[in-house]
């Protein structure tokens, strides 16, 4: 099945399972590998993305339910900080004060 999707501000036509989360597209096809599944209970959070503006755990749904929205994902937080190699305040908040976000004791943003 064709999911057409956009993902950190560029966009995508991948031919997919329909059985395939959100997170796996992200993880394993696209190669986003902030986006974690820490839990495989979706109580951790470590998986959440914005899908159209809005906060999601893509541990929890389906990547084709997804067509035609923006995804972005951790690493699309620098581009919407406004100026070129700027971070995204979540991501100056994780520098400045030291914080971890490997998925596993760390909840993503």
């Amino acid at each position: 099945m064709n999911l057409n999707v956009t993902v950190n501000g560029r966009a995508h036509t991948i031919d997919v399972d329909p059985s395939l989360l959100l997170s796996e597209l992200l993880r394993e096809t696209l190669d986003l590998t902030g986006t974690h599944v820490g839990c495989d209970t979706s109580q951790c959070g470590a998986c959440v993305v914005h899908v159209d503006g809005v906060s999601i755990k893509s541990c929890t749904m389906l990547a084709v339910s997804a067509e035609g929205a923006a995804v972005t994902t951790i690493e699309g937080l620098a581009a919407t900080a406004g100026k070129k190699g700027a971070l995204h305040p979540m991501q100056e908040a994780f520098h400045t004060n030291h914080g971890l976000q490997c998925g596993f004791c760390t909840p993503a943003w």
